[in-house]
């Protein structure tokens, strides 16, 4: 049996962090990607945002639509809505591109049918942005990993390097 919101059922379901508003989008999505931009670092508070695109003709607000709130930034030609209760950011949309909705790939619980290829902004990408380093266990605290710093070498095995 195909359950509502599924990749099964071809929707497939977001919502906020405290569930008072609730998405939808056909699946599968449009595309995907990463977008490392100021403006999307800055409203989602991390070293980028996933986004997941949707034509906006298969985008529906299914739950809590007079909690959406919505920023516009007449200057970017963007509008960036998100969750009057919780701060959920829970949509992006440009005005040069009136036919598409943005949304955290984080809200969705199960696949978009697209994976995210694409970074946007690169030039802007964070010398503290997480690269996929190596990590260990935090002696001491279950559950945290961390990268180790990288080890210098002293001036004497450099000297000695054959390189």
């Amino acid at each position: 049996m195909k359950r509502q919101g599924s990749p099964e059922s071809g929707l497939v379901t977001a919502e906020c962090l405290c569930g008072a508003v609730r998405l939808e989008i056909d699946f599968p999505a449009r595309w995907a990607w990463h977008d490392h931009t100021s403006a999307s670092r800055r409203a989602h508070g991390s070293a980028y945002a996933t986004y997941v695109g949707s034509w906006r003709k298969r985008f529906r607000i299914t739950k809590g639509a007079r909690k959406v709130m919505r920023y516009e930034d007449e200057a970017a030609g963007a509008a960036r809505s998100f969750c009057g209760r919780c701060g959920t950011p829970l949509f992006y949309e440009r005005t040069r591109s009136p036919h598409m909705v943005n949304i955290p790939r984080a809200l969705f619980q199960s696949r978009t049918g697209r994976q995210p290829l694409y970074h946007v902004g690169i030039s802007e990408l964070q010398d503290w942005t997480y690269m996929g380093g190596a990590l260990v266990p935090l002696k001491g605290f279950p559950g945290v990993v961390w990268e180790r710093p990288r080890r210098r070498r002293s001036r004497k095995e450099a000297c000695s390097d054959p390189k």
